[in-house]
């Protein structure tokens, strides 16, 4: 079944739509929160919105799409295993699409950092600097929180990270970290309890925070690369046992989910919401969550792919071979979806069949293929069949306006591994259980509903 972009005037708004929703990036507002059943949310802001403090008048929405593919062609290398003798942490540290506000401490200092789902530890810049990146947020200063407490060695928490990334301070008995990114971006610090506020809670004040002492976090002392000067450090919401959503569990009962949107509009905003999102009523469709090293991806299986009624076994052998489980990471801080690129000669394909349209070049030769866009132009709807959950992209997950006249597909060809992008969930209710292991997909009007 096809999408038409029908007249002039709905091909303008569809146009819009499919610019708008290519600048991925987004900032979490702490002041601006809101009471669910059952748990508390953050709104998400688009990185290139007018509310983002990152956003330029002066960029074109085209720069920003590119700029949007540069940041995911970043991003995927972090995904990808290491074989050099030196020790780098799972992320790439200007790899983040997202940031999210939380205050940290007592009295409460809000902070703004990076939250990312391919991360753990959540560590943020703290007074005294031995070394600091610039950030527009004041410096956490743990010597004035009551609050904060020094994490020993031997200590779960402390054995909790990776032997690799932890350092003991034997005149002190104190745990240190030491993470090191892709991109040779550094941070280290002190293992450390703190107390965090977040969001609002399920009350009937709606401005309501909600606070957990003790969690786990990283107090940077010496921090340097790429990041961004607005952000103070990383906010881990990966799967590993350090993470904020793991640290969490038991208050959210291991669910936290996401409703991502086109941001047309600077009254609009997204949301990210810890605890339980839906009721029992409403319908979606689930696929477990498949356990791989490392902990801190979420991984599930891809089985197949359609494009309109055309079915295509997904996998780099034949259609009779096994599908490999666990064989794609699901990934909100990745723009693009990645797919394994001797299965996307075959997708390739079955969209030049679908789509009636001339095949032209993306001119600055990133983007693969790419048609002569007009007003009477059908794009085919693109199923992803997971492991027991059908989930039905519509055009604007899976192609942009890259120029005038020229649409082109946002799904690429990867050599490594394959990942589920965040143009490829929006307008998606995504949940995440993590008591039972798996994610859920229930097509949401995200505007409205969340």
């Amino acid at each position: 079944m096809a999408s038409t972009f029908g007249n002039c005037s709905v091909l303008s708004s569809v146009v819009l739509l499919i610019m708008c929703i290519c600048l991925t990036q987004w900032l979490l507002v702490f002041p601006v929160a809101k009471t669910i059943p059952n748990g508390f949310s953050v709104d998400l802001i688009h990185r290139d919105s007018p509310l983002s403090p990152l956003y330029s008048p002066l960029e074109t929405p085209f720069v920003r799409f590119y700029n949007a593919y540069n940041r995911s062609i970043s991003r995927i290398n972090r995904f990808r295993p290491s074989y050099s003798e030196a020790v780098w942490s799972d992320i790439m540290a200007s790899g983040g699409e997202y940031f999210m506000n939380i205050s940290i401490g007592t009295p409460p200092v809000l902070v703004l950092g990076i939250a990312d789902t391919g991360s753990d530890l959540t560590w943020v810049q703290c007074k005294p600097c031995e070394e600091c990146y610039r950030q527009k947020p004041p410096l956490f200063d743990p010597m004035k929180s009551s609050t904060y407490k020094s994490v020993q060695c031997g200590s779960g928490p402390c054995n909790a990270l990776d032997s690799s990334d932890r350092v003991c301070d034997q005149e002190q008995n104190t745990c240190k970290y030491s993470y090191s990114y892709g991109d040779r971006s550094f941070t280290r610090g002190n293992v450390a309890l703190e107390k965090f506020t977040i969001g609002a809670a399920n009350s009937t004040r709606i401005d309501s925070p909600v606070s957990f002492p003790n969690l786990v976090f990283g107090c940077g002392h010496k921090n340097g690369g790429t990041f961004d000067d607005v952000g103070s450090g990383i906010i881990g919401l990966g799967g590993g046992p350090l993470s904020l959503v793991k640290q969490l569990s038991k208050s959210i009962h291991g669910k936290f989910s996401y409703c991502l949107q086109a941001p047309d509009s600077a009254a609009k905003s997204s949301k990210l919401i810890f605890g339980t999102a839906t009721d029992s009523n409403v319908v979606s469709t689930s696929t477990p969550l498949v356990d791989r090293d490392p902990s801190t991806y979420y991984y599930v299986t891809l089985e197949a792919i359609s494009v309109g009624d055309k079915k295509l076994a997904y996998g780099r052998g034949s259609a009779s071979s096994a599908t490999e489980e666990g064989n794609i990471i699901i990934d909100s801080g990745t723009t693009l979806t990645f797919l394994e690129s001797e299965f996307y000669n075959s997708l390739e394909s079955a969209l030049e069949e679908a789509i009636e349209a001339k095949r032209v070049s993306d001119p600055k030769g990133l983007l693969s293929p790419c048609f002569e866009a007009d007003k009477d132009m059908d794009l085919p709807i693109i199923t992803f069949h997971f492991s027991g959950a059908d989930v039905k992209l519509q055009p604007w997950n899976t192609f942009a306006q890259v120029q005038d006249h020229m649409v082109c597909f946002t799904i690429v060809p990867s050599n490594d591994i394959a990942i589920f992008g965040n143009l490829s969930q929006m307008d998606f209710l995504v949940s995440y259980d993590l008591e039972e292991r798996s994610v859920s997909f229930t097509p949401t009007d995200c505007p409205k509903n969340h």
